[in-house]
């Protein structure tokens, strides 16, 4: 991209869309094909999303699962149930003590993880068709910096309540 793309593209009025309109309307092509293959499966984005999240982290809380899927404590605390009912993960006390329940994938969650993620394997295929490696690298990289300046995690969010 060029200086006089990027700059024209980073202000109201210019001739080409603003940056985070096109990651918005991205956003949201990638979320309607994603509703449709994970339904395929039986699971919704948000189940997806808890259970990509479970894969990463330790024990994580409902609420800790919430914050980084961007729904309320409540929605994602019937998620967990849900999955919970459906074997997929499992909540057990906090070691440490008090009322937090920590969720963990089951071997049928990550069973159905697994399924899932072949299934946006074969969005992203399509989607990055075009660009090669090393730009695919680059755009994850540049991607998940943009996420960060906009919402730094804790250092240890595996760790809070």
């Amino acid at each position: 991209m060029t200086t006089s793309h990027a700059g024209a593209a980073a202000h109201p009025g210019a001739t080409s869309p603003r940056l985070s309109y096109l990651v918005f309307r991205l956003e949201r092509r990638i979320r309607g094909h994603l509703d449709d293959a994970l339904a395929r499966h039986g699971v919704t984005t948000t189940e997806y999303m808890a259970l990509s999240e479970l894969r990463l982290r330790d024990g994580p809380s409902s609420a800790q699962l919430a914050r980084i899927a961007f729904v309320s404590a409540q929605a994602m605390n019937q998620v967990i149930r849900d999955l919970e009912g459906r074997g997929l993960v499992l909540r057990k006390p906090d070691p440490r003590g008090g009322r937090v329940l920590r969720v963990r994938l089951t071997r049928a969650g990550l069973a159905t993880l697994r399924r899932c993620d072949r299934a946006l394997d074969e969005i992203e295929q399509v989607m990055l068709a075009a660009l090669e490696d090393q730009s695919r690298q680059a755009l994850a990289d540049h991607l998940a910096e943009c996420a960060r300046a906009l919402h730094p995690e804790p250092e240890h969010a595996a760790d809070l309540p």
